[in-house]
């Protein structure tokens, strides 16, 4: 049974999740223990508001900071937490974790040298392989993001694999894996399929703390995106 103090503080999350300025409801969030934040933040992976599930993504990377900067096991233990809600064992889907993942992991390199392999492998068919389709979205969103910290950190198996994914039936992994290039300094015109160059397809994508409505093909063509998409 949920506690009555647990309720309110869901609510209390929700809440602020919904206010329109992210370093206010940052900051609002911090006030909340980290043990209780945990819990509500994954919670919120969940809803089918798309908006607020970034948003507790997004909440979700501070927090994973603060806890490596007060005490770094802390820290493991919840970037264990996200890759079990990965493992089919788990009885659950993992929606969001690999975005999480990629959100904690491009602010602590610490956690990075640790868990960066792992982020990347479950875009590996020879790896942790995540078979399923929105999930794979997550994957190159967790990617992306992550390259934005530490573009060195893309070698060419991922590189490879990113690519393949500009070929996607699925405009959403078009536009994720345009990302991840752009934001690993790694988008070149030559290689590039000309038919991204030309994709018509718009896209929600979030972006600090809100979503803008672009198309494939703009983003393509636009070297400075990072500072729209990152």
């Amino acid at each position: 049974m949920t506690r009555p103090y647990g309720r309110r503080t869901k609510k209390k999350v929700n809440q602020i999740l919904q206010g329109p300025l992210r370093m206010d409801a940052l900051n609002q969030l911090e006030l909340i223990p980290d043990e209780q934040l945990i819990g509500h933040l994954f919670s919120h992976f969940y809803v089918n508001d798309e908006l607020i599930k970034f948003r507790s993504i997004t909440a979700m990377g501070e927090l994973g900071l603060r806890l490596a900067t007060r005490q770094m096991e802390k820290a493991r233990i919840l970037m264990r937490r996200i890759m079990w809600n990965l493992n089919d064992e788990s009885g659950g889907i993992g929606w969001g974790s690999c975005e999480a993942m990629g959100q904690i992991l491009s602010k602590c390199p610490e956690l990075a040298m640790e868990f960066k392999s792992i982020l990347f492998s479950y875009l590996d068919p020879k790896g942790n392989f995540l078979e399923h389709e929105a999930l794979q979205r997550g994957v190159l969103w967790g990617i992306g993001t992550y390259l934005k910290a530490a573009p060195k950190d893309l070698n060419k198996t991922i590189e490879g694999l990113i690519f393949s994914h500009l070929h996607s039936f699925d405009p959403i992994k078009r536009c994720y894996a345009v990302r991840a290039l752009l934001n690993a300094d790694n988008f070149n015109y030559c290689i590039v399929p000309e038919h991204i160059m030309t994709d018509p397809e718009e896209i929600d994508i979030f972006t600090d703390w809100n979503f803008i409505k672009t198309r494939i093909s703009d983003i393509a063509h636009t070297w400075d995106a990072k500072k729209v998409i990152a």
